[in-house]
């Protein structure tokens, strides 16, 4: 038998394992890297993270993906090589994670990789109903495993679309795991380049359970910020706070067909970008904005988005809201949450787990899952066996 395949069939077996759980999402700011130690599976797992670090992307990385990120014409070539560059890229930086933790690769179980996210486009997107739902991450696993020595499993969302899904948000069955109670109503929220949110009702009906996205998270708001003040997100919501609302334009933001969408529904920076509120000032008119008041409403339009999103949820009531996300920083966001919904808000630390590895911790979670279990999440997967296992 193959070494990596025995290898494969021991640890399946094992009731703990180490994963290391890898993040990149569409704020392009880098990857997120959690050694995450998980003992048992399905509603059973629990999870503590070892370590954790994000690692940004340079300048050079950050312009290469922007030139087929969420883009309709490409330069082939420069994606394939990408892919490839990307995955080594990954490798290098968990080889490098993992000798300042002085943890040696053989102590790692397998790594699970979400990749670079380049394109989602469900058919609510692409509008070409006689053809499938669809989404792309780059980032080759094979040159993850290959490069680290370690198995890694990878290309989760691929099966979700397989089966007439969307491919996201996956996060519903992490957060099924990790986080429902038979306590509380509990809203596990997520702002990251877009907006989502899972829904866990307390009498731990996981039929009853939604994951969705709300609309835009920090992609507008980061595009405006580094576009007028040459940073690359509004730090603590400052310059939000010093703006003022423009009206007209949130309203003609909010008009967007997406939400009118029932749920569960998907999106991403593809609809939700600077385009879009560009020519939203285009067609009401307003001509050179205060960029401060620009970036007060882009991050409002943020805020109604999620709250809108609760609002037409019956089932969200009387539920406490748990934040993670790079959204979870900026306290414009957070004040405007609590003031407008009406709900508690809490950061994610709350239920003990450092929200910024949250998403990384989630598909650990997934590849523990894919060898460990056949957790039956929502009733939306005949198994939860996502991803793509390549050996090193």
């Amino acid at each position: 038998m193959n070494e990596y395949i025995s290898k494969l069939h021991r640890i399946s077996g094992k009731n703990g394992k180490t994963i290391v759980g890898l993040m990149s999402g569409t704020s392009l700011d880098g990857l997120d890297i959690a050694v995450c130690d998980i003992m048992g599976a399905g509603m059973d797992t629990q999870v503590s993270v070892r370590e954790f670090r994000t690692i940004s992307y340079s300048t050079d990385i950050k312009a290469s993906i922007r030139k087929v990120f969420a883009k309709e014409l490409i330069d082939l070539q420069h994606l394939a090589i990408l892919n490839e560059e990307i995955g080594m890229l990954h490798a290098h930086m968990i080889n490098d994670a993992l000798k300042a933790w002085d943890i040696k690769p053989e102590e790692i179980d397998c790594i699970a990789s979400h990749g670079q996210t380049i394109i989602h486009a469900p058919q609510r997107i692409h509008k070409q109903l006689n053809r499938p739902n669809a989404t792309l991450q780059i980032g080759d696993p094979d040159h993850i495993a290959h490069n680290t020595g370690i198995i890694t499993i990878g290309d989760f969302r691929q099966k979700h679309v397989a089966q007439g899904y969307e491919g996201a948000p996956l996060a519903l069955f992490g957060d099924q795991i990790l986080f429902q109670s038979p306590n509380e109503n509990r809203i596990l929220l997520n702002i990251g380049g877009i907006s989502n949110f899972t829904l866990l009702p307390a009498d731990l009906n996981l039929r009853a359970a939604l994951s969705t996205d709300c609309g835009p998270g920090n992609t507008i708001v980061d595009n405006l910020t580094q576009l007028y003040f040459n940073k690359s997100f509004d730090n603590d919501g400052q310059i939000a706070f010093g703006g003022r609302l423009l009206q007209p334009l949130l309203d003609r933001l909010l008009e967007h067909a997406f939400f009118s969408e029932s749920f569960p529904k998907t999106t991403g920076p593809e609809i939700f970008n600077l385009t879009l509120c560009n020519n939203a000032l285009k067609d009401l008119g307003i001509i050179d904005p205060n960029p401060e008041d620009l970036i007060h409403t882009a991050s409002l339009f943020t805020v109604m988005a999620i709250v809108d999103a609760l609002e037409k949820l019956e089932t969200a009531k009387n539920s406490s809201i748990y934040v993670s996300g790079g959204g979870c920083h900026n306290k414009f966001f957070i004040t405007q949450l609590e003031r407008m919904s009406g709900f508690k808000v809490f950061p994610l630390e709350t239920l003990g787990m450092n929200p910024d590895a949250k998403e990384a911790a989630i598909f650990a979670v997934l590849a523990n899952e894919t060898l460990s279990s056949n957790f039956m999440a929502n009733g939306n997967l005949r198994s939860s066996c996502l991803g793509k296992i390549s050996l090193p």
